[in-house]
């Protein structure tokens, strides 16, 4: 039950922080709620997740490492922002040391 709430969490997170994006820095204020809503949604996700046995260095390292891939995929695909060779082996980095975490 933990992966799942930890799966709603990165959801949460990932629709919050595309949020915070689409706000244009808040300059769109219409984006404010769906910012603050889906950071609460996720932490409180992630604390279900904790609540339910999951340690909290792996549930953090998936939930942002997830985070951090999915993300720069939307936001390329979304808003043409940039992904270079660079970012893409630093989201390489960060995969295989999740990987080391969870096997820690």
């Amino acid at each position: 039950m933990s992966y799942l709430w930890l799966a709603l969490a990165i959801v949460a997170e990932i629709a919050g922080t595309l949020s915070l994006r689409a706000s244009d820095g808040f300059r769109r204020r219409r984006w404010l709620v769906p910012v603050v809503l889906a950071y609460v949604v996720s932490f409180g996700f992630l604390a279900l997740a904790l609540a339910t046995g999951m340690p909290v260095a792996a549930a953090y390292a998936v939930w942002s490492a997830i985070g951090i891939v999915l993300v720069a995929l939307l936001a390329r695909a979304i808003w043409r922002d940039p992904l270079t060779a660079r970012m893409m082996i630093g989201i390489a980095i960060i995969t295989v040391g999740v990987v080391l975490v969870e096997l820690g």
